[in-house]
This record gives C-alpha cells, structure tokens and sequence, in this order.
C-alpha cells in the first residue's frame, strides 16, 4: 500500500450534488468509483488486471449542500456560496457568475490538484475566464459535454471554445457528439467516454420482474409499456397519450407504467394533463403511476416494464434507455441527438410522425415471444459490453493518468 501514489482531481461544478440531475449523478457515480479504487475496495470492483500504482482523491467542488452533508460522501466536498434564484434576472446571473469564479480561483488554490475535471458548461466558461487570464496554467484540464455541440448559444460555444483550445482532453459521451465538435476545429483531442448509471442498477435480480409485477398486480403474460423521466420540454410529454392510442389502434392490450419527476409546482399541471390523456384511452385501471422516485425505486420500476418508450425530442446521451436495458427491457425511441448510438439497431428507432409504424413495432414485438426475448438480451448484453460503471470509471482512471505523466 505504502508504495501507491496519490493525486488529486478536483471536479468542478455550478449545481449542489446532491440536486437531481443527470450532470451531478454522473459526477457522483464517477467520483464514487474512484474512491472505491482509491480505497481498494473489492466488495464493488475487481482488482485482477488493474494497476492501482496511481490512484486519484476526487474532490468535488460545488454550490452549498441542499438535503445531504458533505459526511454523507465518500469523497472531498468542498462548497461554495450561489444564489439558488440566479435565473431570475441577469444581474442575479451576473453575480453569480463572477462569484463562482473567485470562489473557484480561492479553492484552486487551497486545493492545489494536479487535475481539474470541468463536469458543467457553466462552470467551463467560468474556469476558462481565470485560465484565459494565465491562472493555474500548468494544471492539466479536462472538460466533460454532457450537452449537444449545436444546443449552445452562440456566445457560449465561443467562450467555451476559447477556454477548450486550452484543455488537455474534451470527453464527449457519444461519437455523434464527438464529430459535431470536430468540426469546430478545436486544437485539444476529442475522446468518447460514454455516460452510465448509477450505481443503484449494478446488480440485476433474477427474481425481480416477477416481485414487481406481483407487487402491482401485473400477470406474467400481461405486456407492460413504460415510460419515465423529469418534466422537460426536450421529452415531449403531450406525445405521450397519441402513442399510446396508437399502440391501442394497433389491437394491442397493454397497461403503461408511468414515472414522472417533478421540480416545479407548474409541473404537476402537465402530470395531471398527461395521467388524463393516457387515461381516456385505455382506462384509469390500465395506468399505473409513480411521481419522485429513488434511484432505487426507479431501478426495481424497470423489472415490470416490457418494452421502455423515449419520447425525447432532444437527448444527448439517453440515460433512461441505458437504465432500461439494465433491467432486460426491450427499448424504442425515437432518433435525436445520440439515441440512435444508444440503442445500436434501426428496428428499434421510431418517428413520432409516423405512429402506426411505431405501433406496428410494439404488436411484433407483443405478438413473438422469442422475438421479446432476444430483444431484451440484446439490449441487457449491450448494456454490459458498453454502459455499467466499472468500464466509466476505468477508463476514466486510464485518461487521468495519461493526464498525469
């Protein structure tokens, strides 16, 4: 043990950790595999082929706490003071952009890490706003998109870009990203380290389609349509009720398991509107309905699920379809942004213009038993060979310590 090395990475942010989101939970998924790397704890990853000779402390730094202490982690915490209502207006968003960047400029320093790991666009412009000015210029950086190159505004991507031809790495979580920013022609290289899940989907249970589906009242042969996600214009909700009148049309007799996560008291307009539209067509009984999940409770949800639905009419990465394959669920989505890498196979895209075709799909699917099961193989297998958190994290150590040398 005495013989390992330690270095720090420090991560920075500009929302609290512990606030739900994909950018913090990835961020902490990582951060947390990396400690257990760093603790050599072989209860959560195998240690066979690994050279632990470098190991990284992640230190994440962050607005203040909202619900949890920073004790609750079993990495550095070190926040920062923001005002939480700095949308509001642009003197509040103003503030607090200069604010982060003394705040980041004080721990930097205190810190001293000998990587810093941009996990957040904003926190990227405010770190390239010191590193522009000559600070910390011999600290190697690394910036994580967890967006879509064209999603920017105009001159964020120039602020960005400016602070990127200073960086070590760029990580982008897919290949399509990847080449929508190639064509920036930034001078730093570009890697696809594809995102993953928490670590609340790291084991399946055999037994768990059949204690959920009991649990709610689902028979074995009764087919379970899912969806789930945050309310958010770029999921395109009001969809929702016309496909499943398109799966209905189509002769199939199916109940739609739904999981909503609400933020807003004008968020609980649209559940409402959405429960009433899938309602009306196949009946309140066929509905069964869950609203602010745990990761844990969202990962049992997945074992009732068939086949899981994306409805997004923008998406980076798709982390949802990433958690339904974990839990063996056939997936359709729709073709935005990276998806299609997601998912891997044309036959499971759809067009929300054409919802015949995408009823079609799901009455094949409903109608061949072995066509059912190759299918959720086929997507389970693909999560394993690509997406769980052990390949995250390692490869993830492997640029770290290219970064180190």
């Amino acid at each position: 043990m005495e013989s390992r090395s330690h270095k720090k990475i420090l991560y920075l942010m500009e929302y609290p950790i512990d606030l739900p989101g994909g950018g913090q939970m990835s961020t902490q998924t990582l951060c947390d595999g990396i400690s257990a790397y760093r603790d050599h704890d072989s209860s959560v990853y195998r240690f066979d082929d690994f050279d632990d000779s470098l190991i990284f402390d992640p230190v994440v730094v962050c607005p203040e706490l909202l619900t949890k202490s920073k004790e609750d982690y079993p990495f550095k915490i070190v926040t920062y003071p923001s005002d939480e209502n700095r949308e509001l207006s642009k003197t509040l968003r103003l503030r607090n952009f200069f604010s982060r960047i003394a705040w980041f400029k004080r721990i930097i320093r205190a810190e001293k890490p000998d990587v810093i790991h941009v996990s957040m666009s904003e926190s990227l412009i405010s770190f390239g706003f010191l590193r522009c000015l000559g600070f910390f210029s011999k600290t190697p950086f690394v910036y994580t998109d967890r967006g879509l190159c064209y999603g920017y505004r105009k001159h964020s991507k120039l602020c960005m870009k400016a602070t990127l031809n200073k960086a070590k790495f760029m990580l982008t979580t897919t290949q399509f990203n990847k080449d929508l920013w190639l064509k920036e022609n930034l001078k730093c290289p570009i890697r696809v380290i594809p995102n993953t899940i928490s670590s609340a989907f790291d084991a399946y249970d055999p037994d768990g389609r059949n204690r959920m589906r009991t649990r709610y009242g689902l028979k074995e042969d009764e087919l379970c349509i899912g969806f789930a996600g945050r309310i958010s214009e770029e999921k395109d909700w009001p969809c929702v009720p016309g496909l499943v009148k398109a799966i209905k049309d189509a002769g199939v007799d199916f109940k739609v398991a739904l999981v909503l996560s609400v933020y807003e008291d004008r968020d609980e307009e649209i559940v409402k509107s959405i429960k009433t539209g899938i309602s009306e067509v196949i009946g309140p009984d066929k509905l069964i309905y869950m609203q602010d999940l745990s990761q844990k409770e969202i990962s049992d949800y997945y074992y009732m699920v068939d086949i899981f639905i994306m409805t997004s009419s923008f998406e980076s990465f798709g982390k949802a379809a990433v958690e339904a394959m974990s839990r063996k669920c056939a997936v359709l989505s729709t073709a935005v942004g990276g998806l299609p890498e997601v998912i891997g196979s044309k036959e499971d895209l759809y067009d929300k213009e054409n919802p015949s075709a995408f009823a079609e799909r799901i009455k094949l699917l409903a109608g061949d038993e072995e066509l059912m099961r190759a299918r959720r193989e086929y997507f389970y297998n693909r999560y394993k060979s690509l997406y769980t958190k052990e390949m995250n994290v390692l490869r993830h150590l492997e640029l770290y310590r290219e970064m180190s040398l």
